[in-house]
């Protein structure tokens, strides 16, 4: 570009009209913008949320207590400890969450084995004490027991990139 061509563009500031009239052919256009509370914006079944702890059709949970989990955290924001049932396999005693340290990465659903750890499209949780944001193993699989049929539909759908 020649120096009387630069010359004229910055003396009758032609990037800023240009940036003008772009901004003035979205000034009257129809605003798009969500409600929140009253509306809510569609979420990828892939979202990753509030954890729970799934469990068998018969009841009975399906944490092995291999704590894949508990090792693979980033954050380490899981605790795990074992015990050997009567029947002798191994279930945990103790699970546990830490909703303040964790970030949602999603290694820990990644790593199970079994499928008993998800995280689910729940983003409106909050907790008043910092002791609120731990979740322990009865809390985890109440929300598995209350969202079991999104889960479901959220592995099935998603089970095409599994």
């Amino acid at each position: 570009m020649s120096a009387l061509g630069r010359f004229f563009k910055s003396l009758f500031l032609l990037e800023l009209l240009r940036g003008l009239r772009l901004t003035g052919r979205y000034l009257l256009d129809r605003k798009v913008t969500i409600i929140y509370p009253e509306e809510k914006t569609p979420q990828s079944p892939r979202f990753r949320g509030l954890h729970a702890q799934r469990r068998y059709p018969n009841g009975e949970e399906r944490c092995i207590a291999c704590k894949l989990c508990e090792a693979v955290c980033p954050a380490m924001a899981i605790t795990i400890e074992a015990a050997p049932r009567e029947d002798g396999s191994r279930r945990t005693s103790r699970y546990e969450i830490d909703l303040t340290k964790c970030i949602f990465c999603g290694f820990c659903e990644e790593s199970c084995p079994v499928d008993a750890i998800v995280e689910t499209r729940v983003f409106e949780y909050f907790g008043e004490k910092r002791g609120d944001l731990v979740k322990g193993k009865e809390e985890l699989l109440s929300i598995g027991d209350r969202l079991e049929a999104q889960i479901a539909a959220d592995r099935e759908q998603d089970a095409p990139y599994r």
